[in-house]
């Protein structure tokens, strides 16, 4: 088939349906003489006439009819199909597949999606619930969400959280027993409870605001984990300090379960982002999850 069949024949559809060349180039916007070119080429192609010409009107001949008949099904699921897509522009549908670190997911994602699934009923959305570094690309997910400070240059990173501000604590219990360390040299004589990173395996080291430079700190500790919510129940059960962002024990600390310390030293972190690749350009069902997503975050 030559590549320009098909765009021709829907000429010739059109044409038939309007009963002449004049009113089929009102109906696509189209110069007459060109649609009579179309068809003159298309006929030579094909080797057999395939429209009666008059002063007045155009009919179909008889290859002209049959040709007709076989095709308009096909002609009219191509045209729905690409209605379809064009509607899709303002009705976003289709799977999101989103790489989503646990707090994130639970604290600001999920809330979300309420109201934002309501609106857009023809969206599903896969979540990938980790703390581990996903490449989206590899991964085949449409974005993700970390923290600003943690994503590529070559992505576009949209904030849907604030700014969030790290803590010490530890329980009540601790500080009775071990006493409250006020400069970051007192660390060293504290029980720390290690956290392991996700996505390279090594052990974090405590980062500090001191005046104006940031320093990191090695601690040390009989316990180390590798999952947020495990490292906050250890500092409940008294086993020591955690180093750990504020609004993930905001509910510990108003009730008093957890305290903080070193305050001054606690610096602050750019919050959660949903990020995807600049060079890709967002589907219509992403697009409406950032702008919801950056709508909560404003409200």
């Amino acid at each position: 088939m030559d590549r320009r069949d098909i765009a021709d024949l829907l000429v010739f559809q059109a044409i038939v349906e309007a009963g002449s060349f004049t009113r089929a180039a009102s109906v696509m916007g189209r110069a007459q003489s060109g649609l009579s070119q179309t068809i003159s080429a298309l006929e030579a192609r094909l080797g057999v006439p395939l429209l009666a010409r008059s002063t007045r009107s155009v009919r179909p001949t008889e290859a002209g009819r049959r040709l007709l008949d076989r095709i308009s099904p096909s002609l009219r699921q191509i045209e729905s199909g690409l209605l379809e897509l064009q509607d899709s522009r303002d009705q976003p549908s289709g799977t999101l597949r989103l790489t989503v670190m646990e707090y994130p997911a639970r604290a600001i994602l999920v809330p979300a999606l309420s109201e934002f699934l309501a609106s857009h009923p023809g969206v599903r959305v896969d979540i990938h619930v980790s703390d581990r570094f996903v490449d989206i690309v590899q991964g085949g997910f449409d974005a993700g969400i970390r923290f600003g400070a943690h994503l590529e240059k070559d992505m576009v990173a949209v904030p849907v959280g604030p700014d969030v501000s790290a803590a010490i604590v530890a329980a009540p219990a601790y500080y009775l027993r071990r006493g409250r360390p006020v400069r970051l040299e007192d660390l060293a004589a504290h029980d720390c409870i290690n956290f392991r990173t996700a996505s390279h395996g090594d052990v974090y080291r405590w980062m500090f605001r001191d005046g104006a430079r940031t320093v990191d700190v090695p601690v040390e500790g009989a316990v180390i984990v590798n999952d947020a919510p495990v490292m906050i129940e250890a500092a409940l059960a008294g086993l020591g300090l955690a180093y750990i962002f504020e609004p993930h024990v905001a509910g510990h600390l108003a009730s008093g379960r957890l305290e903080t310390c070193l305050e001054t030293f606690c610096p602050v972190w750019s919050g959660y982002h949903l990020y995807y690749p600049s060079r890709h350009q967002k589907s219509a069902a992403l697009a409406a999850l950032v702008e919801h997503l950056r709508y909560r975050r404003h409200a």
